[in-house]
């Protein structure tokens, strides 16, 4: 099994950045693609960004390309979700996910999300 455990959340005024990390731990080497994934307040979960296990490649979602950037250290066994530019409607739960495949889903582990709140 992987466990995924997200940190980086807070409150952060509009316009203000965050990093979102995500650690995974437990069986790692067969973790591969990674993703970010939000769900706000009555809506579904949706995908932010993934990278690949590489991290040769990358896909971040319209709504926040230009202002969200993916990343992963698998030396740490790390993913991160660098956001800058926030918005009110960035605020949602964030939730990483981990993928026995190299690219995409479906994933395969859940992280329990962590709460980002963007106030005016």
């Amino acid at each position: 099994q992987v466990q995924l455990v997200e940190s980086g959340g807070g409150l952060v005024q509009a316009g203000g950045s965050l990093r979102l990390s995500c650690a995974a731990s437990g069986r790692t080497s067969s973790v591969r693609a990674m993703g970010w994934f939000r769900q706000a307040p009555g809506k579904e979960r949706t995908i932010v960004a993934q990278i690949s296990g590489s991290g040769v490649r990358t896909y971040t979602s319209d709504s926040v390309k230009g202002r969200f950037t993916i990343s992963r250290d698998n030396g740490k066994n790390t993913v991160y979700l660098q956001m800058t530019s926030l918005k009110l409607e960035d605020t949602a739960v964030y939730y990483c996910a981990a993928a026995n495949r190299d690219y995409g889903g479906p994933y395969d582990y859940w992280g329990q999300g962590t709460q980002v709140t963007v106030s005016s």
